[in-house]
């Protein structure tokens, strides 16, 4: 009888794209990973999971259930700090929690802070509407087209929390109408394991959307990381959010509020970990974009970038002289993102493109010479790039919550590490070499259909004052 093992075969033909792919080929080499560090990608080749939205099997790691699995190892605490959480598995995951006597505290991003199965779509725009329909069809588990009051109370993540008491505040306890955004991505477990890296806890942010069997979920990753030292940075950045928590005190503190400090270093095993968290004022002579920009400066030999915001024009400039230093740099943008009028993959293609106004953003530079190593990977209708991260010579790793932009570095509450790795780096250049294979490189026609229909509208344009 052959054994199961030489039957394992992961290579997809359709490897880069975020549709599933036929089986083909061998199984992917396993990478060693460095000392208590994991890192999961929920497209990657060399894994499957059954998927909770078909029941199907689909390439990637299932991050969802890695976050349960963390949650269900808690024996004191749980600090969660997350834009948005809709996945009613992992709120009743922290409702368990919290049975067998574990603390939980939640933060969340005021604008997801709602019940939605309470929302009327008639009162909503256009995207909340969207949004509130995808959960609906998620809450529909017998099928019928109809989501009850019954299954959408089941399925209300947040709802479900605040019935069961868990403390949980979003960016106006501070007494103000939030802050830029509450843009972390974390969970701290019992002072010394951190889960963080670029995805909410959704069902478009891991898994796909209801009713989209093509989608397989924005392109995220996930790092697991057991250290005390590194727990208790992330518990400190928490507490300041915190403060009193659902209190009287309104002693939150977020956004710019929240003086931010400067980095800070830890030591996982052999692996040097720089910790930096977001907001800093522009003043500040280290912020989030001159830090990326230092980064970026030291690199010898080569770059990879997979971003899903990109619009900080000081950091094309470092790239620009990277590129001329001799360096190979390769970029891949989210499709969306890359063709608005204030994105940098526009300057970097040496194209501009004025906004619905006709206006120009102000200080825009494009590029003489446009970079050939810049393009958007190819993603099933809805799915988005949702990385944020950088592999600088292949050693070091940049990511986190942290979008490279000015409301990253100057308005939101973000995450961004420098994790200098070469074991680590391998993986995140594996999830780049994954989407390279079947990227468009250069404009490409979706972009070049904006700039055809804005230069017959606004000719040149006008640079904004």
């Amino acid at each position: 009888m052959i054994r199961a093992p030489l039957l394992i075969t992961l290579l997809l033909i359709c490897s880069g794209c975020s549709q599933s792919g036929r089986i083909v080929g061998a199984a992917p080499a396993e990478l060693a990973k460095p000392e208590g560090i994991d890192v999961l990608f929920n497209h990657r080749d060399g894994s499957r999971y059954r998927s909770p939205i078909s029941g199907e099997w689909r390439n990637g790691d299932d991050l969802e259930q890695a976050l349960i699995d963390a949650i269900n190892s808690a024996e004191r605490e749980i600090l969660v700090a997350i834009q948005q959480l809709t996945l009613p598995k992992l709120a009743k995951a922290l409702i368990a929690a919290q049975g067998r006597g574990v603390q939980v505290q939640v933060i969340l991003e005021n604008t997801y802070n709602i019940r939605w199965s309470r929302q009327q779509a008639a009162h909503l725009p256009r995207q909340a509407r969207q949004r509130l329909q995808r959960l609906r069809q998620l809450a529909d588990r017998n099928g019928d087209g109809i989501t009850s009051s019954r299954e959408a109370a089941d399925a209300d993540a947040v709802a479900l929390l605040q019935r069961a008491g868990i403390p949980l505040i979003d960016d106006t306890e501070d007494g103000s109408r939030g802050s830029g955004l509450m843009h972390h991505k974390f969970i701290v477990i019992d002072g010394a394991q951190v889960l963080t890296g670029s995805a909410n806890a959704t069902s478009s942010g891991l898994h796909g959307d209801a009713g989209a069997p093509n989608s397989r979920g924005n392109v995220n990753h996930l790092l697991s990381i057991h250290s005390r030292e590194l727990a208790d940075l992330f518990r400190e950045e928490f507490q300041r959010m915190w403060g009193d928590g659902p209190g009287r005190d309104k002693n939150s503190l977020f956004g710019l509020a929240k003086e931010s400090g400067g980095v800070e270093t830890v030591m996982v095993g052999d692996t040097r970990i720089d910790v930096l968290f977001a907001p800093h004022r522009k003043r500040e002579a280290l912020h989030g974009l001159t830090w990326l920009g230092d980064q970026l400066a030291r690199a010898q030999r080569s770059i990879d970038l997979a971003l899903f915001v990109f619009s900080a024009q000081q950091l094309t400039s470092v790239l620009e002289e990277r590129v001329e230093a001799g360096l190979e740099v390769r970029l891949l943008a989210d499709p969306g993102f890359a063709s608005r009028p204030y994105s940098e993959i526009l300057d970097l293609l040496g194209v501009t493109l004025p906004d619905r106004d006709c206006k120009v953003e102000r200080g825009n530079q494009p590029l003489d010479q446009p970079l050939k190593g810049v393009g958007t990977p190819r993603l099933a209708r809805g799915d988005k790039l949702h990385h944020k991260f950088a592999v600088i010579d292949n050693r070091t790793v940049i990511t986190g919550s942290f979008n490279w932009s000015p409301s990253a570095a100057h308005t939101n509450d973000e995450t961004l590490l420098v994790i200098h790795s070469p074991q680590l780096a391998q993986h995140f250049t594996r999830e780049m070499n994954r989407m390279w294979r079947s990227a468009e490189l250069g404009i490409t026609p979706h972009i070049q259909r904006k700039l055809d229909r804005q230069r017959i509208k606004c000719r040149d344009g006008v640079e904004r004052e």
